[in-house]
């Protein structure tokens, strides 16, 4: 029985030192450093459907600020094949038109785990250790993406003329917004995300759409974006907690804090590359 009981030992204590090592934070990535320019601002517009009216100027007062560009960086947790894993993040975007994720997964605060995914012209491509994902639904939910995640630089759904807003009721409204009408696109047709907002505060609560979960997939699944919390960060109210759903799983597979926002720095070279370098 003694090898059994040592080989249980060794298990047991592999176990506990995996369980540890995914207690530990990582360490948030450098701040991002480039130089930035100032914003500008805009009245709000005529005619918003009531909540987004509301959302705007609980936001702002009675202008927009019009973001170039932006880029979050923060820490989180994801669900990857049901263990929570220490993360970081950084999600540069060009707000309407671009974006790239990077993320590191950890443990005892060391990246074993890097994704890099880009959407550039319409086109998305998921860089994984086993792999790269891309085809045509993976670029619709990378659209759904570029524009669920713009609550962090919110004046595009209403700066960007192929965005407009639809009135639903006092507390939600319908974001419509475009896909495939970049460069070299032929058809241009729209997306719809439903928008949630606090009847208490004013502020977004929920985004939620339907999207592919992969380039396998048959059907689409309502996808939600959730802020469960706001701070002030940069003089603006900020989401500085954020959730992803897939409504067929229950509950999130990801929660990020957001620790770092910058607006308005060239990411034109920046928002191509791999990595934080």
């Amino acid at each position: 029985m003694k090898p059994l009981i040592i080989i249980l030992s060794v298990l047991i204590a592999l176990i506990l030192i995996v369980w540890l090592g995914l207690q530990i934070n990582p360490m948030p990535f450098p701040s991002y450093t480039a130089p930035t320019t100032p914003l500008q601002t805009i009245p709000i517009p005529d005619n918003l459907p009531a909540p987004v009216e509301r959302y705007y100027r609980q936001l702002y007062g009675d202008s927009i600020p019009v973001f170039e560009s932006a880029v979050i960086s923060g820490t989180g947790r994801m669900n990857i094949a049901g263990i929570w894993l220490p993360a970081r993040f950084r999600f540069t975007f060009i707000p309407g038109q671009e974006y790239r994720h990077y993320f590191e997964n950890t443990i005892f605060g060391i990246p074993f785990f890097k994704v890099n995914e880009h959407f550039l012209k319409g086109t998305a491509r998921l860089e994984l250790p086993f792999g790269i994902s891309e085809g045509a639904k993976i670029d619709q939910g990378a659209n759904l993406a570029l524009w669920a995640e713009a609550i962090w630089m919110p004046s595009i759904w209403v700066t960007d003329p192929r965005a407009h807003w639809e009135a639903i009721d006092e507390n939600s409204a319908m974001l419509v917004v475009p896909f495939k009408d970049g460069p070299g696109q032929s058809t241009a047709e729209v997306e719809r995300i439903t928008a949630f907002f606090d009847p208490q505060t004013g502020l977004l609560k929920s985004m939620q759409s339907m999207r592919y979960q992969g380039n396998e997939s048959e059907n689409k699944t309502l996808w939600i974006n959730e802020a469960l919390e706001w701070q002030i960060q940069n003089e603006y109210w900020q989401p500085t907690q954020t959730a992803v759903t897939w409504a067929d799983k229950g509950t999130p597979w990801a929660r990020f804090t957001t620790l770092e926002v910058v607006y308005n720095s060239d990411v034109t070279q920046y928002i191509q590359l791999s990595g934080i370098e």
